[in-house]
C-alpha cells in the first residue's frame, strides 16, 4: 500500500548518532564562540593602548614637552578605546544570542526528554528546562567572556616581566594567590552548592504539586502539612546558599584585597626601582595598568563562580537524562495500518521495583471489533492500556498493529493512527479547539468532525466562545464529564484505526453513557478497532470480546457472550480452598473454559452484564 501524503516525513540532515542533542548544540556554536575568541583577541590587544599611552605620556611627552606628539597620542588612545569598546558591545551581543539560540534548539529536544522520563517514573522533567536557562544565563552573562579572557593572564604578567622582572615577581605572586582562592573556593563551596541544587529541585516539585492539588489540600487541611513539609526541604535550600553565599563572599572580599593590596605593591615597588633609576615612571605606571588588566579576569571569575558551579551541574544533569532517556530512532515509514492488534504473550515488570503487573497476556481485536478489558483494581487494565498505546515496553512478548511489533513504528507517523483515552483526563492550556486537535495545526471541519463523533459538539456550542473558548489556567473550568467527551473527541481526532478507552465513563452520566455507547458503534462501523477498560453495562454491551484480567493474568479472553456466561457460571461456583491458580487459558468461539484463578470477584461483574 503507498504511504499517503500525511505519512510521509520531511526530509532531514542525518547528525551523527555519537553526539546527543546538547553536545550537537554545543557543537554547532563553535563558530560563534571562534567569533567570540576572535573578538577577545582583539579586545585584550587594545587593552593595550592604556598602558602605551601612559608609557610614551610620561617618558616621551612629559620630557620633550611636544604638545603635538601629546595630541596624535590622545587622539590615537581615543580611536582605540572606542574600538574596544564597540568590540565588547558585539562580542557581548553574541554570547547572549549563543545562549537565546541554545535555549530554542534544546528546550523541545528536552521537554520530549522530559516526557520520556515521565513514562518510567522520573520526576525531573520540569527540570531539564529551568537548567536550560541556568546554562543560558551563564553564557549571556559576564561567565563566558572571563574564561576568554582568561588566557591573556600570562601574556599581561609577561610584558610587566618584561618591564622588570620584580614588577613581574609581583604580578605572578598576586596570580598564583588568586589562583589559590579560586580553588580554595571550588571545594569550600561545592558540597554546599550541590546539596542546595538538589533540594531545590526537591522543594519546586513539592511546590508544583501542591499547587495542582489545590483542592485535595484544601479540602483535607493539608494546606499547614504541605506548607510545612516545603518549608523544610526549601530550609536546606536556603542553608546550602547561605552556606555558599558567606564562603563565596569571604573569598571575593580577600581577592579585593590582594588585587588592592598588589596594585599598592606594584606602585610601591615600581616607585623605589625609579628611585633607583632602574625604572621610568611611565613603566611604572604601564605597569600597574597590565596588573589591574592581568588580574581582572580572575577576579571575575571568582564573583561569577556561584553561576560557573549552576552552570556545570545543570550541564552534567542534561547530561545525565539524554544518555538516560533518548530519542527514539527514525524509523521507515510503514504503510497506513487497518488496525489488526495482537498481543502475544505479554509480561511487564514495573522499571524500578521489578514488581510483576502483567504475566503472559495474550488477546486480539481486529479492525470493526471492540475488546472489553475487564477486572478487579489492580489486575493491570490501565498497564495493559499504556502498552499498547507504546507508553511502555513489555519485558516479555510483544504488542503487534498490522503484524509489525509497535516499536518497530515510527513514533510520529503511529501516533497519528492511535486514539488514547486516559483514565484522568488531563487537558493543555488553550482552546476547546486546540485540545481536540492535539495542539496541532487542523482544518475547522476535521475538528467539528471529531466532536461530532464523540457527541461532543452540542456541548461546545452552549460555552462561552464554542470551539474558540480557553480552557485550563484562566480559562473555564469544566467539569469531569465534559473533560471526558473533549478528551474523547482528542482521541478519534483524525480518523485513527486504534483506540483505547481507559474508563470512558467514569465520569458520565446516563445521557453521556448513551452517546459513548453510540460514538463506539460508528466508531466500529468505520472499521476501527477498539480496546475498552470499564465494567458498566453501557461498555459491555458494545463489546465484541471481553479479555477478563485478575493478578495481572488473562484468566479468561474470548467472544463477549461466552465469557459472560463463564463468569456467572463461576460466580455460583464455591470459592478455591489451595489458593492455587493455574495458567491462564483462551476461550475458544465455542466454548468457554475459564481458568481456576476467577472467583467471587466475578459476580458482579458478570450480573452488570
Amino acid at each position: 500500500m503507498p504511504l499517503r501524503s500525511s505519512d510521509r516525513r520531511p526530509s532531514t540532515d542525518h547528525r551523527s548518532t555519537d553526539r546527543t542533542e546538547l553536545a550537537e548544540a554545543i557543537w554547532a556554536c563553535r563558530s560563534a564562540f571562534g567569533v567570540c575568541a576572535l573578538f577577545s583577541l582583539m579586545i585584550n590587544l587594545l587593552m593595550l593602548v592604556s598602558p602605551i599611552y601612559m608609557l610614551q605620556v610620561y617618558d616621551r611627552v612629559l620630557t620633550t614637552g611636544s604638545i603635538e606628539t601629546l595630541v596624535m597620542l590622545t587622539l590615537m588612545a581615543t580611536v582605540g578605546l572606542a574600538v574596544m569598546c564597540a568590540l565588547d558591545t558585539l562580542r557581548t551581543s553574541v554570547t547572549i544570542r549563543i545562549g537565546c539560540w541554545l535555549n530554542e534548539q534544546l528546550g523541545p529536544a528536552y521537554l520530549a526528554c522530559g516526557v520520556r522520563g515521565r513514562l518510567i517514573g522520573e520526576s525531573a522533567g520540569v527540570e531539564h528546562l529551568r537548567d536550560i536557562s541556568q546554562i543560558q544565563n551563564f553564557v549571556a552573562t559576564q561567565g563566558l567572556t572571563a574564561f576568554f579572557d582568561a588566557p591573556w593572564v600570562p601574556i599581561f604578567v609577561g610584558l610587566i616581566w618584561i618591564l622588570h622582572p620584580l614588577l613581574g615577581s609581583v604580578a605572578v605572586g598576586a596570580a598564583v594567590v588568586l589562583f589559590l582562592l579560586s580553588i580554595a573556593n571550588e571545594f569550600a563551596t561545592r558540597k554546599a552548592t550541590e546539596t542546595s541544587n538538589k533540594k531545590q529541585i526537591e522543594a519546586t516539585l513539592l511546590a508544583d504539586v501542591t499547587i495542582r492539588n489545590a483542592e485535595i489540600v484544601q479540602a483535607m487541611h493539608m494546606l499547614r502539612a504541605m506548607t510545612r513539609r516545603w518549608a523544610s526541604i526549601n530550609g536546606a535550600v536556603v542553608e546550602g546558599t547561605r552556606k555558599a553565599g558567606d564562603i563565596g563572599g569571604y573569598v571575593l572580599a580577600m581577592t579585593k584585597f590582594v588585587r588592592f593590596f598588589v596594585q599598592v605593591a606594584i606602585l610601591g615597588v615600581g616607585a623605589w626601582l625609579v628611585v633607583r633609576s632602574e625604572l621610568t615612571s611611565g613603566s611604572m605606571i604601564a605597569a600597574s595598568i597590565l596588573l589591574g588588566r592581568a588580574l581582572a579576569p580572575v577576579e571575575l571569575a571568582i564573583s561569577m563562580w556561584r553561576n560557573f558551579m549552576g552552570a556545570r551541574f545543570s550541564y552534567d544533569r542534561l547530561k545525565t537524562a539524554i544518555d538516560a532517556n533518548p530519542p527514539p530512532p527514525t524509523r521507515t515509514l510503514l504503510p497506513t495500518p487497518k488496525g489488526k492488534v495482537e498481543v502475544a504473550d505479554l509480561t511487564y515488570l514495573t522499571p524500578v521495583t521489578a514488581h510483576l503487573i502483567l504475566s503472559q497476556v495474550s488477546c486480539a481485536v481486529e479492525p470493526g471489533e471492540a475488546l472489553a478489558i475487564i477486572g478487579p483494581s489492580g489486575a493491570g487494565k490501565s498497564t495493559l492500556c499504556r502498552l499498547m498505546v507504546g507508553l511502555a515496553v513489555p519485558n516479555v512478548g510483544e504488542i503487534r498493529l498490522d503484524g509489525s511489533p509497535i516499536h518497530h513504528w515510527d513514533s510520529e507517523q503511529i501516533g497519528r493512527h492511535i486514539g488514547f483515552l486516559p483514565q484522568d483526563v488531563e487537558l493543555f492550556p488553550g482552546t476547546v479547539r486546540d485540545n481536540i486537535a492535539r495542539m496541532q495545526e487542523a482544518d475547522d471541519a476535521a475538528v467539528v468532525k471529531a466532536a461530532q463523533l464523540a457527541h461532543a459538539h452540542d456541548m461546545i456550542q452552549h460555552f462561552p466562545q464554542g470551539y474558540d473558548t480557553p480552557i485550563g489556567d484562566g480559562g473555564v473550568r469544566l467539569s469531569g464529564g465534559q473533560r471526558q467527551r473533549i478528551g474523547l473527541a482528542r482521541a478519534v481526532f483524525g480518523n485513527p484505526r486504534f483506540i483505547v478507552l481507559d474508563e470512558p465513563n467514569a465520569n458520565l452520566d446516563q445521557a453521556g453513557e448513551a452517546a459513548l455507547a453510540e460514538a463506539i458503534d460508528n466508531l466500529k462501523r468505520a472499521a476501527v478497532a477498539l480496546v475498552i477498560v470499564g465494567h458498566r453495562p453501557s461498555t459491555l454491551s458494545v463489546a465484541d470480546k471481553v479479555l477478563f484480567l485478575q493478578g495481572g493474568r488473562a484468566v479468561m479472553f474470548g467472544e463477549r457472550d461466552h465469557v459472560l456466561e463463564a463468569l456467572k457460571a463461576k460466580a455460583t461456583e464455591p470459592l478455591p480452598t489451595d489458593g492455587g491458580e493455574k495458567a491462564p487459558r483462551r476461550l475458544s468461539p465455542g466454548g468457554t473454559v475459564p481458568a481456576s484463578g476467577a472467583n467471587s470477584n466475578t459476580k458482579a461483574m458478570a450480573e452488570a452484564s
